[in-house]
């Protein structure tokens, strides 16, 4: 699962302060127009909910919708496995589900896997791009 290590790589974890770089996700559902200032865009790897950054702002270019975040990422998780979101999908469990997830980055991640050791510095991933 090389997502999980792009989104590592990516910066501004869950408690860092805002490095002042903004990432993008890029999707062509239509259910992105829905996404306003302030809403959660949470990121499921490993089978596990990881946790949420708050959304920006929703840019559209061509067909194509950008949900952008910038720091204030938030480790928490739900007391259930997760086998991804596929694409982009709204949360299913309430706000009074989640807890917080202090081992995020390792819990459930394969000894040995690549994603333990992700590429550092900000780099584009398959998740979210550099603006």
């Amino acid at each position: 699962m090389r997502l999980w290590g792009a989104w590592l790589g990516e910066g501004d974890r869950a408690g860092a302060a805002w490095s002042g770089v903004e990432y993008a996700w890029q999707t062509l559902d239509s259910l992105a127009l829905f996404a306003r200032p302030g809403d959660r865009f949470y990121i499921v790897a490993h089978g596990l909910v990881r946790g949420y950054a708050p959304i920006d702002r929703v840019e559209q270019r061509g067909d194509w919708h950008h949900i952008i975040r910038r720091g204030g990422a938030v480790a928490c998780s739900i007391r259930e496995r997760v086998a991804g979101f596929r694409g982009l999908r709204k949360r299913w469990w309430r706000l009074e589900d989640e807890v917080e997830f202090c081992d995020w980055e390792t819990d459930g991640v394969r000894a040995g896997s690549r994603d333990l050791f992700p590429r550092r510095g900000g780099g584009t991933g398959d998740l979210f791009e550099s603006l």
